[in-house]
């Protein structure tokens, strides 16, 4: 049976539970596509992340990656589970405010950011700013200097994040400690060290150490602390600073597959932990506190996708395509960069795995194929077909394509399911059209109204 994590297992009637919930249930009252998440298994993934932590005596800061899934009640879980909240976009800023977030345990990343969004991270008062390159250093400080953004003479806490020349063992699109990437100062080039002078010379601006992020879906400790190795390696050669963090990202892989050989978290962080530990001490420097920004592994396995099966189409001696009422609208990941993910039939799923099957899409591109290869049970038209680990990186990049609503998000636990995310519907689809006879030429004033009235204390 794949991947059956958490709280989900396969009920008496042979159908997919959730939480306490049966999938068929879930789809009749939620309609589908639809996505499914394990709060209990969400939480107990950050519990963990807490308990090696504190095992481990370091000084520590755990900040969910909202890249991986941000609405609002998993930044209100995200609180309630003592996280901080790793933002990289207004939008995601604003999620976190108008969910009560405190803005003091937020670090705001980012290689391209706004001065609105800077404005509007420095007005609320944002804990941490990772500084991404030498034009933000120089924005960010004349946001402080021209008075627009007053911090009543405090001053802003930044780290730097730092490329160190290490190339990660995962896909090209996702991975980022190496030098040529877009995100970062390079360490080897020298990039690191100016920038420490840069921010030395601001004295709005407080360094208090670095980051790092090698890339995603890793599974081994090995790149972390060849990272490690390099910055302790480049430590002489920089200028002195308060070195009193280091943010080592995030990155720890899960199983999408059977086939994936994820290693559990608390194995691949005790081993980064404790050999973070050793380099420092071996190297004679005092061990910061250690910052992680994981996402995928804790919200990735506890994710679900439920698709209703609608067409079927043989080609004998090729292929059986079975196509879903979702596809790369609401997981873009196979199409993008060639994921994969294996699935089970939610309301067959203890009948035997007879047929091999591609799992297509209904977007109109060839590449729209979630599954190239999944064994199930015969497939009839109106079968659940639930895909697991699909809690990162789905939801989160889904689009309107084809100008399809996107689905409905729904957390369930202890046998109740609480709707999170309303499904959109096709008024919600074309809801910021304006039409060729509109008397006047439209204005983009009301797209920055909710920042501007934050702005002037309006909202908060």
């Amino acid at each position: 049976m794949p991947l059956l994590k958490g709280t989900s297992h396969i009920n008496d009637r042979g159908v997919l539970t959730i939480g306490g919930v049966a999938a068929d249930r879930l789809a009749e009252r939620f309609g589908t596509p639809l996505f499914v998440y394990d709060e209990a298994l969400i939480r107990e993934r950050v519990r963990t992340f807490h308990r090696v932590l504190q095992a481990e005596g370091v000084d520590y800061d755990v900040a969910y990656a909202c890249k991986a899934f941000c609405i609002r009640a998993m930044v209100e879980l995200a609180q309630e589970e003592g996280l901080s909240l790793d933002v990289v976009s207004g939008g995601e800023l604003y999620t976190a405010f108008i969910s009560g977030f405190p803005p003091e345990r937020i670090h705001f990343h980012g290689n391209n950011k706004s001065v609105e969004e800077l404005e509007l991270a420095l007005q609320a008062g944002v804990g941490t700013i990772i500084v991404d390159n030498f034009v933000e250093l120089e924005r960010l400080a004349a946001l402080i200097r021209e008075g627009t953004c007053s911090r009543q003479g405090q001053p802003v806490n930044v780290l730097l994040r730092m490329t160190p020349g290490v190339h990660a063992d995962t896909h090209a699109y996702i991975s980022t400690g190496q030098e040529d990437s877009k995100f970062g100062f390079d360490l080897g080039s020298g990039q690191v060290a100016e920038a420490i002078r840069r921010v030395q010379e601001i004295p709005e601006l407080r360094l208090t150490g670095l980051h790092m992020h090698i890339g995603s879906q890793i599974f081994s400790a090995a790149g972390y602390l060849a990272a490690v190795e390099r910055l302790l390696g480049a430590l002489p050669s920089l200028p002195q600073f308060s070195f009193d963090v280091l943010n080592l990202g995030g990155g720890f892989g899960i199983a999408h597959t059977e086939a994936e050989d994820a290693p559990p978290i608390e194995t691949l962080l005790l081993d980064i932990v404790r050999g973070v530990k050793a380099r420092f001490a071996d190297a004679g420097y005092a061990l910061p506190a250690l910052w992680f920004e994981p996402g995928r592994s804790i919200v990735g396995e506890a994710g679900w996708t439920l698709y209703r099966v609608g067409s079927i189409k043989d080609l004998p001696g090729v292929r059986r395509y079975v196509a879903v009422d979702g596809g790369m609208s609401d997981n873009i990941r196979p199409a993008l960069y060639g994921a994969r993910y294996t699935a089970l039939l939610a309301n067959r799923a203890r009948e035997a795995a007879t047929e091999t099957v591609t799992v297509a899409g209904k977007l109109c591109e060839s590449g729209d194929v979630l599954i190239e290869a999944a064994d199930l049970p015969p497939v009839r038209p109106g079968d659940l077909i639930a895909v697991p680990a699909t809690g990162a990186y789905a939801f989160a990049m889904s689009s309107n394509y084809n100008r399809l609503p996107r689905p409905a998000v729904v957390f369930v636990r202890n046998g109740k399911a609480r709707l999170v995310v309303r499904r959109e519907t096709y008024a919600d689809v074309v809801r910021f059209d304006r039409s060729l006879s509109a008397d006047d030429e439209g204005s983009e004033d009301e797209a920055s109204d909710d920042v501007g009235a934050f702005l002037k204390g309006e909202w908060g």
